[in-house]
């Protein structure tokens, strides 16, 4: 009888009493989009602005009308009537059964107020509801109320849940969506469509019920939307897509400041290959979780460096560590074209003649993959099986600190060591790294940094900060690159990466895999697009023999064959033409003592358990 002394009362009290509405506050939001304008998220403020009514199709404000508060259109704020129905059900039957709170009264709670069930809060809601009804129109309450009432895993707001739930704007809700959406405010754990499939169904008939009673929609309306079975998303359709944004974030910020104003980022990410990335990640990591794959990352960059793909986990709301741009790995034999380009440019050619024996460098000694050792072999042949004797003793010839200079100029930031493993990849990098690294194979020499950010823009569509690209700068010229390219090939053709192979298409890359199986890797790429694929355990625990040829490249080759089909690639660009005098010859293949590391002090001294492949 409370609630409805304190409607009477209300109803008694003259306009300038009843209290003044506080400003609504709404911190800016930055929405994050694909290279065409899908939605990846937004980060910022929680709620968006009030829903735009023109756009929405009619059925899905009626259907928060019809199970939330059928007398919308009719009532002041307060429905006198629904508080005496409310109050005669929890006494007949002994609990609070039955709310009566109006979508006027959920909106000022929502704007004003805290959600604490006391005789004062009720009060304030009751005066706030009915001086909200004197300063809006109902439509501008709807709009207000559906970009704020929380559906549940993170979404506010109309726009928001609809992108979660079914991966489309609200305007393109169907009828059936519209009533699982309008069933979710009563509970959002309890009617949450992705935990509670049964309970969301059952909800979602009592809207449609409610609104066949209202005439908003037919009885034959109903039928069909029952008939209709709806895919919701397990997982939010860009999940993988936040590791990518938790990137662009801090830089966004650092590039506007904070903003004062709804802000739109055009990034370079491609949603749909995004999106494979995600699920061929997550499919690999479940086929081969027996033999201890637990988590992978996945980086794609396209020949000037914009990030296509980006994959930093398998589940971002679970475990939102960043694998692709933080975890620092070893890189394994996906090192090795670092020693061989440094090789290549100081004169060696692909068909050189090398020895795969023994070497020791102290009391270490490297070993290979395989047990034993070819003996005569080619510099190509010994890329194509990742001999490791082969590599440690180019490096130690070329000079570490010289193939460290290699990985730096194309790209590899993180800290080089520069011992007598260096060559199989004992330095810790991210597939981040490598995959700028690796672009510059594919576009024709040139050094790339990868980025994200295209342009950022108001929702009105003022720029107020766009990229600029840098001048092109050739890192690697011919005739090396060609002969890299060449030896790339064949460790797909005829190597260690034959299950990357694509039938019809250039690629070429690198396995890796590094001691006791903790990390498995696979680098490899077409004209214009780099892949990076990175398989382990966050714990650093070994696998059970998953090495760089298995699970990463089945996994980057599904990520590859969906780039290719939508993104402009070719086959791989020869590069610079090679100088009209070339170089006289400065290496030969004849064994040399250790090389001191100098120039470039081992910034990580990594442990000699070497990489095996």
């Amino acid at each position: 009888m409370i609630a409805a002394a304190l409607a009477a009362l209300s109803l008694s009290l003259p306009s300038p009493e009843l209290p003044n509405l506080p400003p609504i506050r709404r911190d800016p939001q930055i929405t994050y989009v694909d290279r065409s304008g899908t939605v990846l998220g937004v980060r910022g403020g929680r709620y968006a602005p009030p829903v735009n009514m023109a756009r929405l199709p009619a059925y899905v404000p009626a259907a928060f009308v019809a199970i939330e508060d059928r007398r919308f259109y009719e009532h002041t704020g307060f429905d006198a009537r629904g508080i005496a129905r409310a109050i005669v059900t929890n006494i007949e039957r002994g609990r609070a059964a039955q709310g009566a709170s109006t979508i006027t009264q959920q909106l000022a709670r929502n704007l004003y107020l805290s959600s604490d069930r006391t005789l004062q809060r009720k009060a304030d809601e009751l005066l706030y509801s009915i001086q909200l009804e004197r300063t809006y129109s109902k439509q501008q309450i709807l709009a207000l109320y559906l970009s704020r009432i929380y559906f549940g895993s993170g979404a506010y707001g109309i726009e928001a849940a609809s992108q979660r739930y079914f991966n489309k704007p609200a305007s393109r809700l169907t009828l059936r969506e519209a009533a699982i959406l309008a069933a979710i405010p009563k509970s959002p754990t309890g009617y949450n469509p992705t935990d509670h499939a049964e309970a969301s169904a059952q909800r979602s008939r009592l809207v449609l019920n409610a609104m066949v009673e209202t005439g908003a929609i037919t009885p034959a309306q109903r039928a069909k939307a029952l008939a209709q079975n709806p895919k919701v998303w397990k997982t939010p359709p860009h999940d993988a897509a936040q590791y990518f944004l938790d990137w662009l974030d801090g830089e966004t910020r650092r590039a506007v400041g904070a903003p004062r104003q709804d802000l739109v980022v055009e990034t370079t990410l491609d949603a749909a290959l995004e999106t494979a990335a995600g699920e061929a990640a997550r499919s690999a990591v479940a086929r081969y979780a027996k033999q201890g794959v637990g988590q992978a990352a996945v980086v794609a960059v396209d020949g000037q460096g914009r990030v296509r793909a980006f994959v930093g986990g398998l589940d971002h709301t679970a475990s939102p560590f960043d694998r692709a741009a933080d975890a620092r790995r070893q890189a394994g034999s996906s090192w090795k074209p670092f020693v061989y380009l440094t090789a290549l440019e100081a004169g060696l050619t692909p068909d050189a003649p090398v020895v795969d024996e023994p070497v020791a460098f102290g009391t270490w000694s490297p070993r290979n993959y395989e047990d034993g050792y070819l003996g005569p072999i080619t510099l190509q042949q010994a890329l194509a099986q990742s001999v490791n004797t082969v590599a440690v003793r180019l490096a130690d010839q070329v000079g570490r600190t010289n193939v460290a200079a290699t990985a730096r100029r194309l790209g590899v930031a993180s800290p080089i060591n520069t011992d007598p493993a260096m060559a199989l990849g004992t330095s810790q990098v991210s597939p981040l790294e490598m995959a700028q690294a690796y672009a510059a194979f594919a576009n024709g020499g040139q050094r790339v940094a990868a980025y994200g950010v295209e342009r950022i823009r108001t929702t009105g569509g003022v720029v107020v900060w766009q990229r600029r690209a840098p001048a092109p700068v050739q890192v690697i010229g011919n005739p090396a690159l060609g002969a890299l390219n060449q030896m790339l090939r064949g460790v797909i053709s005829s190597g260690t990466g034959a299950r990357a192979a694509m039938p019809g298409r250039d690629v070429a890359g690198k396995t890796g895999t590094t001691s006791d199986y903790r990390d498995a890797w696979f680098c490899g790429f077409t004209g214009n697009l780099t892949t990076v694929v990175w398989m382990g355990r966050d714990d650093n625990s070994p696998m059970r023999s998953i090495t760089g040829g298995s699970a990463p490249a089945e996994l980057w080759r599904s990520v590859m064959s969906s780039g290719v089909q939508r993104l402009s690639t070719g086959p791989i660009p020869p590069g610079p033409p090679p100088p009209l005098v070339a170089p006289a010859p400065m290496l030969t293949t004849a064994p040399l003592g250790p090389t001191p590391a100098v120039g470039l002090a081992p910034a990580q001294a990594a442990p000699l358990a070497e990489p095996i492949g």
